[in-house]
């Protein structure tokens, strides 16, 4: 009998040894891209052109890879029918050792070991006129304001390399303009259990913003002693850039057979979804954290599963979890929220948290710096002031009555 479980053991031992072996040398690129800053151009001819720049960069020491194709997917975001305009991108390599072309073609390149290149991307809308009797270049420019939001950038490109050929698609989410910070004088404040809480208002976050200046630009001017600042989870995750469009998950038979058991409105429940789980904390920790939670459920305790698989588990957010264009993109929850809670902290001066609310009254502190009194964040944020739609309230201020 005990050499029987002995083998059942060495035999499980060497099936999660070989489920990790296999996640790790799965093919994969190590080129990494990256936005530098945007500028917006606006004209009185109803025409605005967004312009910045973007870095490939190779981390690997020996691997060469090429990049055969590239090309730009633009979406214009906004709160009204955007079906006039007329939008338009192009790129411009800007290779450190090959001349830029002037007819904007992407001709292959090869990103040698511990090298980059960079390219540029142009964007222009317009609203065009009308005919003679049209509105005039003037209310054409104040139409296109009142139009445009946000512009979603999704970068389409192939990695070619040992690893075979992978396509890679890569959203990053450029504002074109920015609401007011409230007014001191003017906010309107809810007045809660022993406390008033204030939901604060910004422009679509993305992986363009700092955190720190985001936080100060909107809730600074309103920032008093003893206040409390939250953020929520996923805005955090998606300034951090950990969101994915399906397309890069490639799911294994482990994420195609475990995703089956879980509950359909889970973001669990599907193979990319789970995938994603196990890209970032492994097969070996998924599948056992399946094993010991289904023999938990069997002697009546729940809930085993998340709390063995780490806090990524319950903070998974599936397409369509999350406000538009992030809907279409499998959002983590943010990494290191301690760290980011301290960093905040500092640089405001007051307490700050990173929360995950829903309409369920259900209120979850991620994590807080000093001084954060979690009590009163668990009575303040009970009725969800920041809401679960398309409010923009990201922030929430919470002030003791």
């Amino acid at each position: 009998m005990l050499c029987a479980l002995l083998l059942l053991a060495l035999l499980f031992g060497l099936t999660l040894l070989w489920l990790e072996l296999r996640h790790r040398l799965r093919p994969a690129s190590p080129l990494r891209l990256s936005s530098g800053p945007w500028t917006t151009r606006w004209n009185n001819k109803g025409t605005v052109t967004l312009e910045g720049s973007f870095r490939i960069a190779n981390p690997h020491g020996r691997m060469e890879v090429m990049v055969p194709e590239l090309q730009l997917r633009p979406t214009v975001l906004g709160r009204q029918d955007l079906s006039r305009l007329q939008v338009s991108a192009n790129v411009v390599a800007d290779h450190p050792d090959e001349p830029t072309r002037p007819d904007g073609y992407w001709a292959a390149y090869i990103v040698k070991g511990h090298k980059s290149t960079q390219f540029r991307a142009t964007v222009r809308i317009n609203l065009p006129g009308r005919g003679a009797n049209g509105p005039s270049p003037e209310e054409r420019h104040t139409q296109l304001q009142e139009l445009l939001d946000t512009l979603w950038l999704e970068v389409i490109w192939i990695n070619y390399g040992p690893f075979g050929r992978l396509e890679r698609r890569e959203g990053f989410l450029v504002p074109v303009r920015h609401p007011a910070p409230l007014d001191p004088a003017t906010a309107v404040w809810r007045d809660g259990d022993r406390c008033r809480v204030l939901p604060v208002p910004t422009h679509l976050l993305g992986v363009l913003d700092d955190a720190a200046e985001v936080l100060s630009r909107y809730a600074g001017p309103m920032l008093r002693p003893g206040d409390i600042l939250t953020i929520g989870e996923t805005p955090l995750a998606v300034i951090q850039g950990r969101y994915r469009h399906p397309s890069m998950v490639q799911p294994s038979c482990l994420a195609r057979l475990l995703c089956r058991v879980f509950h359909p409105t889970s973001s669990l429940a599907t193979a990319c979804g789970l995938q994603t789980l196990i890209d970032n904390v492994g097969p070996a920790r998924v599948l056992c954290a399946w094993l010991a939670g289904s023999l938990m459920k069997l002697v009546g305790s729940k809930g085993g599963f998340y709390r063995l698989a780490g806090d990524q588990a319950r903070l998974i957010d599936d397409i369509t979890g999350t406000t538009p264009p992030y809907d279409q993109t499998i959002v983590l929850g943010p990494d290191q929220p301690e760290r980011s809670c301290q960093q905040l902290a500092q640089a405001l001066g007051v307490p700050v948290a990173v929360v995950d609310v829903n309409d369920l009254g259900r209120v979850k502190v991620l994590a807080s710096s000093a001084g954060c009194d979690e009590d009163l964040l668990m009575r303040a944020l009970r009725p969800n002031p920041a809401g679960n739609a398309n409010e923009r309230t990201p922030l929430v201020l919470v002030r003791p009555a």
